[in-house]
C-alpha cells in the first residue's frame, strides 16, 4: 500500500474500530476476557499503520476535499507530526494495556475502550494535520470524542467535570476560530502545490493557511492594510484559545477538575497527550502560518510569556498544597504545560528545542505518574497523598518507578528533565526580553523546587517512614504485571532518554528548527 494511503488508514482505523466496538451489543461478548481479546487485538492492529507512517520519510500528503476554494482538508506528515504522533502511540498502549487491569473495577468498559480507540484516531489526524482549517476540525473532534473518557463513571462530579471540560474547550476554540477567519485574508496563496488524489495521481492545486516553515503570513499585505495591531489581536486570541486544552491561566480550570474523576488510564492519556493538542496547534499557529519575527519584540509576545510564567508558578504552588493525589497530579499538569508554552514563547530555536523536548518527556512522565496513583487507588483504595505511608516495602518495583519519574520531572540527572529545562532557562536568558528573561528562568527554578515539595514526600514517607501495620492490609503487594509493566517502561524511557537525549535533539533542530527561525 502507498505510504499515502497509510496516513488515511492510521487515522481511520482506530476510529471505526472505536465505532464498532461501541455499536455492537454487549450479548456478543460473552464474558469480559473475550472483550479484552478483542480489544488488545484491536490496539496493537491500529498501532501497525502509524508506526509505518512515522518511520517513514515526510513529505507525504493525501488530499481529502476542498472545504472551499482554497482550503483542502488533507494530511501531511512532517517531522513535527512525526514526533507528536510517537508519543500519542506509546503512551496509546501503554496506558490501553493498563486499562485492562484497572476498568475490570469499572462499569461501561466497553464504551471506554470505544471512545478510547475513537480519540487515538482523532489525535493521529490532529498531528498529521496538513493546514490550519484541517487541524482545526480535529482539534474540535478531538473536544467531543474525549469527553465521554472524563465523565466515564457518570457521577456528578464527572458530569459536571465534563461540561466544564466542554464549555473551556468551545469557548477556547472559537476564539482560535476568529484568529482563523482573519487570517485567512493575509495568507499567501500557494499555486504549485501537489496532492495526492484517492486515484493515485497527483493533483496541483493552490492552497492556504498550510503549515511552511517561517510561516504562510503574506506580512507585507498585513502592513500595507494598516492592520497589524487587528492581526496581533488575532493571533493573541488563537494562542489563548488553544492555550485553553494546555491548560493555560485564566482559562485552566478544567484541568484540575476533569483529571480526577476520569479513570486513571483515562487521566494518563489526558495528561500526557491531549492537552498536547493545544500545544501543537499553538506551534502550527505561531511558527508555521504567522511566523516568529511577526510576533517577536511585540505586546503579543509579552503578555504570552508573563501568563505562561503566572501559570507555571500557580500550578505548582496548588499542586504542593493538594491533598488528592490526582488533583495535585493535575494541577502539576497545568505547570508543566506552562514550561513548554514559555519556551514557545521566547521565539528562539534553543527555547523552541527545549519545549518539544518537553513535549516528549512530560508525556512520558505525566502518564508514568497518573498510572502510578491509579494502581495505588486500585490496590488501597485512597486517594490522598498521605495515606501511602510505609507501602514502599511492600510494592517497592511500582514506588521505585514513581521516583525516577518524579526526578525526570523535578529535573535531577541523569533523568530526562533535566535536558528540557536545560534547553528552556538557557533559551529564556537569549531572547533578550527585558525582565522577562530572566524572571522565566527563575520561575522554572521556582517550580522546580515546589515540584520535589509535592511528589518526593510520597517517596520518602513509602520507604523511610513506618506505618501502622494494623491499619494496612496484610494483602498489599505489588500491582499485577499488566498494570505495572507499562509505568516500569515508562519510567526506563525516562531514564534512557535522559542518558541518550541526542537523537531527539538533533531530530528537533534539524528537522524541525531549521526555518523557523
Amino acid at each position: 500500500m502507498h505510504n499515502n494511503y497509510m496516513i488515511f488508514v492510521s487515522i481511520v482505523l482506530p476510529i471505526l474500530a472505536g465505532v464498532l466496538l461501541l455499536v455492537t451489543p454487549d450479548r456478543v461478548f460473552k464474558s469480559r476476557q473475550m472483550l479484552i481479546n478483542m480489544t488488545a487485538v484491536s490496539f496493537v492492529v491500529c498501532a501497525l499503520s502509524p508506526v509505518l507512517v512515522i518511520l517513514r520519510q515526510t513529505g507525504n500528503t493525501l488530499l481529502l476535499f476542498f472545504l472551499v476554494d482554497e482550503i483542502p482538508v488533507f494530511f501531511a506528515v512532517d517531522h513535527l507530526g512525526r514526533i507528536f504522533a510517537g508519543i500519542v502511540l506509546l503512551v496509546f498502549l501503554l496506558a490501553g494495556f493498563f486499562s485492562f487491569v484497572y476498568m475490570s473495577h469499572e462499569k461501561n468498559e466497553k464504551r471506554y475502550y470505544g471512545f478510547y480507540l475513537i480519540t487515538f484516531g482523532v489525535l493521529l489526524g490532529l498531528c498529521f494535520s496538513g493546514n490550519l482549517v484541517t487541524l482545526y476540525l480535529f482539534y474540535e473532534f478531538m473536544t467531543l470524542v474525549s469527553m465521554p473518557l472524563v465523565l466515564h463513571t457518570g457521577s456528578k462530579e464527572a458530569v459536571m467535570a465534563g461540561l466544564k471540560y466542554l464549555f473551556y474547550s468551545f469557548c477556547g476554540a472559537y476564539m482560535a476560530l476568529f484568529g482563523i477567519y482573519f487570517l485567512y485574508q493575509y495568507a499567501i496563496a500557494f499555486d504549485d502545490v501537489e496532492y495526492q488524489l484517492w486515484s493515485g495521481g497527483y493533483e496541483t492545486s493552490r492552497h492556504m493557511l498550510s503549515f511552511v516553515s517561517g510561516g504562510s503570513l503574506d506580512l507585507k499585505a498585513v502592513a500595507e492594510s494598516g492592520n497589524t495591531v487587528l492581526c496581533l489581536i488575532a493571533v493573541f486570541m488563537m494562542i489563548v484559545g488553544f492555550g485553553v486544552k494546555a491548560g493555560c491561566f485564566p482559562l485552566h480550570a478544567w484541568l484540575p477538575a476533569a483529571h480526577p474523576v476520569a479513570p486513571a488510564p483515562a487521566s494518563a492519556f489526558l495528561s500526557g497527550i491531549i492537552v498536547k493538542g493545544g500545544v501543537l496547534a499553538i506551534v502550527r499557529t505561531v511558527y508555521y502560518v504567522v511566523g516568529a519575527e511577526f510576533l517577536r519584540g511585540t505586546w503579543v509576545q509579552a503578555v504570552w510569556a508573563s501568563l505562561a510564567v503566572v501559570t507555571l508558578l500557580m500550578g505548582s504552588s496548588l499542586a504542593f498544597k493538594e491533598k488528592v493525589l490526582k488533583k495535585r497530579l493535575a494541577y502539576s499538569t497545568v505547570s508543566n504545560l506552562s514550561y513548554i508554552l514559555l519556551g514557545l514563547s521566547m521565539l528562539n530555536a534553543t527555547a523552541f528545542t527545549g519545549s518539544i523536548l518537553h513535549v516528549v518527556f512530560h508525556a512520558v512522565i505525566k502518564s508514568a505518574l497518573f498510572l502510578s496513583a491509579g494502581a495505588l487507588i486500585f490496590i488501597t483504595k485512597n486517594t490522598k497523598v498521605n495515606d501511602f505511608i510505609g507501602l514502599g516495602k511492600r510494592m517497592p518495583v511500582l514506588f521505585w518507578s514513581y521516583t525516577v519519574v518524579s526526578l525526570g520531572l523535578i529535573g535531577i540527572p541523569p533523568t530526562s528533565g533535566v535536558v528540557s529545562k536545560w534547553y528552556l532557562a538557557v533559551g529564556c536568558l537569549e531572547s533578550g526580553l527585558t525582565g522577562l528573561s530572566w524572571i522565566g528562568s527563575a520561575a522554572l527554578l521556582v517550580s522546580a523546587l515546589l515540584t520535589a515539595g509535592y511528589l518526593l514526600p510520597i517517596s520518602i514517607r513509602a520507604f523511610l517512614k513506618e506505618t501502622d501495620y494494623e491499619a494496612v492490609r496484610n494483602d498489599y503487594r505489588e500491582p499485577r504485571p499488566l498494570m505495572l509493566a507499562p509505568i516500569v517502561i515508562l519510567a526506563a524511557v525516562t531514564l534512557v532518554l535522559g542518558l541518550c537525549p541526542t537523537p531527539l535533539i538533533q531530530l528537533i533542530q534539524s528537522g524541525i528548527a531549521a526555518g523557523l527561525f
